[in-house]
């Protein structure tokens, strides 16, 4: 599947999308976050207020809780604002 990082997310990570391969015990967005975690120092500050973290499953907003199975795209955003 490809991840998709925006604003400061991609920032920090250092690069705007890749195509990732959780493994099977990885279900859900916020097991998916706690993965990506796990990368690298990049990918630990990025992720390190994972509660405030936004998420998309081909361009749908989804909750921490929802299933990545079947997923084409996840993209990862901080929260926004508007004006």
């Amino acid at each position: 599947m490809k991840a998709v990082y925006f604003a400061w997310v991609r920032e920090r990570i250092g690069k705007a999308e890749e195509e990732i391969a959780p493994p099977a015990d990885v279900r859900t967005i916020g097991e998916l976050i706690a993965w990506l975690s796990r990368r690298g120092e990049e990918y630990a500050h990025a992720f390190e207020k994972a509660s405030i973290i936004r998420a998309a499953i081909d361009r749908a907003h989804v909750k921490h809780d929802a299933a990545i199975a079947g997923a084409r795209e996840i993209a990862f955003f901080p929260p926004m604002t508007g004006g």
